[in-house]
């Protein structure tokens, strides 16, 4: 009897469908529009696995040396029993990193389910990915964030504390020594979705059981609600962020 084949990696590269040449466009203006990649040599992605992060690591491994110089990918998986992601299993992803010749490191969460919590996870997750980039030289670290999380984190501040805050496209962590990078903040999730779904990685999802119910849940039902009002209420509110309420590059001490 011959044995099971495993089936084909997912591997996202060009050349690009439309789609594909779509979101390349979108993250080279982000990349020039905010100076992402400006004197910068190393990149470290905060890969969890799901769409987002994978999507990212595909096209900055497009972008590298074709119109911005040639920069070091590394990328950074933090696992563990619960751990806000999708629950991918880290073999699956060393494996994709292993076929773009990108250097992976795989940090562990100690979160628990009976102490599980957006806030403290979130910490620990930043923590242990800031100090694996700094292993490797990295003072530079590429975040999935794209378009709609922008929209939903800037509802969750104005409705949760009045402040005119979205996700800023990038960030000087001055008491860290890095600067957070956002490529995909004029991407929509939607484009990320079927980008996933033309490249077989779209079955990756969140396991999060915190996460389902979290107040980002929520104000991403309330955007769905106001869409049918007026259509284009999360490219508004994202585009809004950038134009009133974010710097070309803020610093935090």
């Amino acid at each position: 009897m011959l044995p099971l084949s495993k089936p084909p990696l997912p591997l996202a590269l060009p050349p690009w469908k439309k789609l594909g040449k779509k979101l390349e466009s979108s993250v080279r203006k982000a990349l020039y529009d905010y100076q992402m990649v400006e004197g910068v040599s190393k990149i470290a992605i905060a890969l969890s696995g799901g769409k987002d992060s994978l999507a990212l690591l595909f096209l900055l491994h497009a972008i590298s040396g074709k119109g911005f110089p040639k920069f070091d990918l590394t990328a950074i998986h933090v696992g563990g029993e619960f751990s806000c992601g999708a629950g991918v299993q880290e073999n699956y992803l060393r494996a994709i990193c292993e076929k773009l010749e990108v250097p992976f490191l795989s940090r562990l969460s100690t979160q628990k389910r009976e102490k599980l919590e957006c806030y403290s996870c979130s910490r620990e997750r930043r923590r242990l990915i800031f100090d694996a980039a700094q292993s490797v030289g990295a003072h530079t670290i590429a975040f999935g964030h794209h378009r709609d999380d922008n929209a939903q984190t800037l509802l969750l501040n104005l409705l949760h504390k009045g402040e005119f805050a979205g996700t800023l496209p990038k960030i000087e962590m001055v008491r860290f020594g890095l600067t957070i990078i956002r490529p995909l903040t004029y991407v929509p999730e939607e484009e990320l979705r079927q980008f996933a779904k033309e490249y077989g990685f779209a079955r990756i999802s969140c396991q999060c059981p915190v996460g389902q119910h979290s107040m980002r849940k929520k104000v991403d039902s309330l955007l769905t609600e106001m869409e049918t009002y007026f259509p284009h209420a999360r490219s508004n509110i994202a585009a809004a962020t950038l134009i009133y309420g974010s710097n070309k590059a803020a610093k935090i001490d």
